[in-house]
């Protein structure tokens, strides 16, 4: 009878620890609710980028420098554009009909109005150079005037290019009344300088005096002669000095 009563406790204690425990017949967990069906809220747009303001177009005074600038590209790429010339250049070998002289003092004006000492005449050195010459010009005039001898598009004048202004004004390239022509007629360039007799004017006497590849023998002898004598003389002082010297120290 003991032994009966026991295992009926036995077992009712195991049918408690098995009901807690969510064991078989005991207590289900609820089932999550679910939302009910309708209207969904509609997504928030993606905020979209702002169009970019439209390229403002350039001036009508940088269509023609950019059209040049893009033609010369063009034929660069196609092979057919002529090759520029180097900065460092030899006067007297691209300029042949130029004397020394001539050279010389066009070199020696090219200086004295490259304010910069960078090599080359802008648009505000010129300025003052025609004003100089008594020869005022507009700001577009002056641009003008550089566009005619610029090879290079760089918007200035480099020695080369001060040169080719002077080879158009004697071959007749350049208009009369331009400002070109005023710059070359007017330089302080002296025809007696050269050493021609009896030419009227300026540029018929640079044509009489580099016709011949002798005269250009001659005048570097003469420079050369010219740096002996002065050589010499400077030898005579330092000698007359030191005579002086030793006069007084004796």
């Amino acid at each position: 009878m003991a032994s009966e009563e026991l295992a009926r406790k036995l077992q009712r204690r195991l049918r408690l620890e098995e009901a807690e425990e969510g064991g078989p017949g005991g207590p289900q967990p609820a089932p999550l609710a679910l939302p009910a069906p309708g209207p969904q809220p509609e997504p928030e747009p993606e905020p979209q980028p702002e169009p970019e303001p439209p390229a403002r177009a350039p001036p009508a005074s940088a269509d023609a420098e950019l059209s040049a600038q893009l033609s010369r590209r063009l034929d660069i790429n196609e092979g057919a554009a002529r090759p520029r010339r180097c900065r460092v250049f030899n006067p007297y070998a691209e300029f042949p009909a130029f004397s020394r002289r001539l050279v010389k003092d066009l070199e020696g004006m090219f200086k004295l109005y490259d304010a910069g000492h960078d090599g080359f005449i802008d648009l505000m050195e010129l300025k003052l150079m025609m004003e100089k010459l008594g020869a005022p010009q507009t700001h577009l005039g002056l641009k003008s005037m550089i566009k005619e001898v610029d090879e290079d598009f760089d918007g200035k004048l480099s020695f080369r290019e001060f040169l080719l202004i002077f080879h158009k004004a004697a071959a007749g390239e350049l208009l009369e009344d331009s400002g070109l022509m005023a710059l070359a007629k007017l330089s302080e360039i002296d025809v007696a300088l050269e050493g021609v007799r009896g030419a009227k004017d300026f540029f018929e006497a640079k044509a009489q005096a580099l016709s011949s590849a002798s005269k250009f023998e001659a005048e570097l002898k003469a420079e050369q002669d010219e740096r002996k004598q002065e050589e010499e003389k400077r030898r005579l002082r330092q000698a007359a000095f030191r005579e002086l010297k030793a006069a007084f120290s004796a």
